[in-house]
C-alpha cells in the first residue's frame, strides 16, 4: 500500500486570462466563460484555477501581463477583449495553448494557427468587417445623416483595417465622414463635442474593447450631444444606446469557454477548427430613439432581434 507521504496529489490546472479591458463591464462574458468550462466538466476553484490579467484599456500592459501569466507556468492563455490582446499573447509564446476572442477575420486567425503557430484557436467575431453592416443599419434609421462621426481608439491593432473599412463605404454612399480618436477616459468628451460642431448628427462606435468597457460614459455623451447611434453590442443598448448590431459576446464567451475545456482534456488548438458567430443580433431602444425624436421604420423594428419598448 502506498503512504499518504509519498502520494502524488493531482495537479490543478491553470487557466490564464487575459483582457484588454475592465473586470465589471465583463461581467457577463465572465459568467457565459465560467458557464462553458463547467459544461466542459470544470470548475474554478475546484478542479481548475484561474489568474486574470486585466489591462484596464492600457493596452501597452498587455505583452507584460501574458507574460506574466507563462511565467506562472499558465497550461493556457485565453486572450480576450480583441485582436490586441491576442498579438500580445502570440508575441509571447509559440507553444503554450492560446485560445483567443478576437477582431481578426476568420482567414487571419487561421493563419496565425498554422504552420509556425499550432497553438492558437479561438473565435473570430470580425468587426473590421461588421462596422460596415453597422453603418448601413444606421443609414437605414437615418438615411441622409448630416455628417457621420466613427469613435476609434488609435491604439488597436485593427483600428486602421476597420477605418478604413468604413470610410469606403462612407464614400460609396456619399457620406460625409469624422474619424474620432480617443484612448482614454478624458479624451471621449472632446472628441465627441468637435465632431457636433463640425456637423455631426450621427455616430459608429468600434467594437474596441476598452470602448466596451466604458460603454455607459459612451452613451451618456451620445445622449448628451443627440447623436443617433450604433454600437457593436447589446450591452451599450441595455445601457441605454439607441441600436446595435453584433453577435451576443455571452455566447462567444461560453463557446471559448468549452474550447478551454477541451484543451484541458488534451485537445490541440491545431485540431479545433476556427469558430465563428452564426447569429447577429440587431436590437434597438425604441425609448432612446422617442427621446432623439428619431422615428424607426416599421422595416428595421421588424427586423429587430430585441426591443426596449
Amino acid at each position: 500500500m502506498t503512504s499518504a507521504s509519498t502520494q502524488t496529489m493531482p495537479v490543478t490546472p491553470v487557466i490564464g486570462f487575459l483582457n484588454s479591458g475592465s473586470p465589471e463591464p465583463f461581467t457577463r462574458q465572465l459568467a457565459a466563460f465560467h458557464h462553458g468550462l463547467s459544461t466542459a466538466g470544470y470548475n474554478k476553484d475546484r478542479n481548475v484555477a484561474i489568474e486574470y490579467r486585466w489591462a484596464e484599456g492600457r493596452y501597452d500592459r498587455l505583452q507584460a501581463l501574458a507574460a506574466d501569466l507563462i511565467r506562472l507556468k499558465a497550461n493556457m492563455i485565453v486572450a480576450t477583449g480583441g485582436a490586441t490582446s491576442e498579438y500580445a499573447a502570440r508575441a509571447q509564446s509559440g507553444t503554450i495553448p492560446i485560445l483567443v476572442v478576437s477582431g481578426s477575420d476568420p482567414a487571419q486567425l487561421a493563419a496565425h494557427s498554422g504552420q509556425g503557430r499550432r497553438n492558437v484557436t479561438g473565435i473570430s467575431v470580425h468587426h473590421s468587417q461588421l462596422a460596415v453592416k453597422r453603418l448601413d443599419v444606421l443609414r437605414e434609421l437615418v438615411p441622409s445623416p448630416a455628417k457621420l462621426a466613427v469613435l476609434v481608439n488609435p491604439n488597436g491593432v485593427l483600428t486602421d483595417i476597420e477605418t478604413r473599412n468604413v470610410e469606403t463605404a462612407a464614400r460609396e454612399t456619399g457620406v460625409q465622414l469624422l474619424v474620432l480618436k480617443a484612448s482614454t477616459d478624458s479624451e471621449f468628451e472632446p472628441a465627441i463635442a468637435a465632431a457636433v460642431r463640425e456637423g455631426a448628427d450621427s455616430l459608429l462606435v468600434s467594437a474596441d474593447s476598452f470602448f466596451t468597457s466604458r460603454r455607459a460614459q459612451i452613451v451618456a455623451l451620445a445622449a448628451q450631444y443627440a447623436l443617433r447611434a450604433v454600437y457593436p453590442w447589446r450591452e451599450y443598448v441595455e445601457a441605454g444606446g439607441l441600436m446595435s448590431y453584433g453577435p451576443r459576446l455571452s455566447d462567444v464567451y461560453r463557446n471559448i469557454g468549452l474550447y478551454a475545456g477541451r484543451v484541458l482534456k488534451g485537445a490541440a488548438p491545431a485540431d479545433l477548427p476556427i469558430q465563428a458567430p452564426q447569429k447577429f443580433d440587431l436590437m434597438i431602444n425604441l425609448r432612446t430613439a422617442k427621446e432623439l425624436g428619431v422615428t424607426v421604420p416599421l422595416v428595421l423594428h421588424a427586423r429587430a432581434d430585441a426591443v426596449i419598448e
